[in-house]
């Protein structure tokens, strides 16, 4: 039998920029840690009810799920987001934050969050709050976010300073007109290089419903996800692309020699769930080879400037990538890969691996339905996983877990 360290997320933030709700970029929500596992500890998102679900704390795995299963039936019965992370109360050590572009943040039970608020004059108010529950209201433009000190990270103590300045600073953006997908990135950035407090972790955006997916999530269960102030990727401006460390051994692009920009982990985050009309977010499935997600963007970019938001087109034009090397490590694509969601500006390419690549492994779980009935609105991996893990955690391993 195969066992996972707890994981606690360390830092959860949220921010509202738009709280009616109708920008596509006004509403997002994250989560890191120093931890190990942090797949466990990212977020929960149902597209029906436009509401993210984060957790932390430092109770038991079996308490957290407790907890979270609680707040999704309150959640399904249509609860605020006070009302859904007000649960965590009864949870020793729990903390919950849940936030809807419309009805503003919460967070519940064991917390130490700083509050912002900017109202129509511009004027910020960072409030600092601990315990119970404290939200920003709905149609307020605002923040809350949460960070401590994960045990044996180097930078323990910083927590509390770190908290405040970054309170401080995504008040300064929203109150700037900075979108929230733009300001929860930057909120990882100084977070990861100022509290140690690093790892991924991942972020959405929940008026488009896109996410990091497992773009940060530790490969191996027990090791910690990628440092979010790391290189990430080098591109070159005519879509080439690379992830590290193999990028190390590229200063020019090998296709056409064209110079190489470095994408740090965090700004990767804010490019993959920021969407625009000159910008498609791009989601990737199927491979987790580090360099294809920003190669994919560029290429899916091109083919929309130029065909629209066309399936069969941006087809071609991935496969010509493929042809050209410029993505390497997958099988062709067909239309039928390709999933086109205009009215947010989102593409979504699925992968299936080339040979000895990595493939996804079959769900095969003894999972009651009415487990299902609960997660019946989730639709992030991670947040069923985080489910799962604690109730099926061994048979979960071996179903989950990728194989080279």
């Amino acid at each position: 039998m195969v066992f996972s360290t707890t994981a606690s997320a360390t830092m959860n933030v949220a921010v509202i920029t738009d709280p009616t709700g109708k920008d596509p970029n006004g509403c997002a929500a994250g989560s890191q840690s120093f931890a190990a596992n942090m797949f466990q500890s990212t977020f929960i998102f149902s597209q029906e009810h436009k509401m993210a679900l984060l957790s932390g704390g430092e109770g038991t795995s079996d308490v957290r799920v407790a907890a979270i299963i609680n707040a999704l039936t309150q959640l399904q019965k249509n609860g605020t987001p006070a009302q859904v992370v007000s649960v965590a109360q009864n949870y020793q050590g729990i903390r919950l934050m849940a936030v809807n572009p419309t009805e503003g943040i919460a967070v519940g039970g064991d917390f130490d969050v700083y509050v912002v608020t900017v109202d129509n004059n511009s004027t910020i108010k960072v409030q600092a709050a601990s315990g119970g529950v404290a939200t920003v209201p709905a149609g307020t433009k605002g923040a809350i976010i949460h960070l401590r000190n994960s045990e044996g990270n180097p930078k323990s103590g910083t927590a509390e300073t770190v908290r405040l300045q970054t309170a401080m600073n995504i008040g300064k953006m929203i109150r700037d007109g900075y979108p929230a997908t733009k300001i929860v990135s930057e909120a990882f950035g100084e977070v990861a290089r100022d509290s140690g407090e690093d790892h991924g972790g991942g972020a959405i955006n929940l008026v488009s419903g896109v996410t990091t997916g497992d773009m940060f999530t530790p490969d191996q269960l027990n090791d910690t996800g990628y440092e979010m102030e790391k290189p990430y990727s080098k591109v070159s401006s005519s879509g080439w692309s690379v992830g590290y460390p193999e990028a190390d051994n590229y200063q020019v692009s090998p296709v056409d020699g064209s110079p190489l920009t470095t994408i740090y982990a965090y700004q990767a985050l804010g490019n993959t769930i920021t969407v625009s009309d000159d910008n498609p977010s791009v989601s990737t499935y199927g491979s987790d080879e580090k360099g294809i997600s920003e190669a994919t963007t560029s290429v899916v970019d091109a083919s929309v400037e130029k065909n629209g938001y066309d399936p069969v087109k941006i087809a071609q034009s991935i496969n010509k990538a493929i042809d050209s090397g410029s993505i390497v490590g997958v099988e062709y694509v067909d239309s039928s890969d390709i999933n086109v969601r205009e009215n947010i500006k989102a593409v979504g390419v699925y992968y299936t691996p080339a040979p000895n690549g990595r493939s996804a492994p079959v769900w095969n779980l003894p999972i009651d339905s009415n487990v299902f009935d609960v997660l019946g609105n989730i639709e992030s991996l991670i947040g069923i996983l985080l489910i799962l893990l604690a109730l099926f955690r061994s048979t979960l391993i071996k179903s989950f877990f990728r194989r080279r």
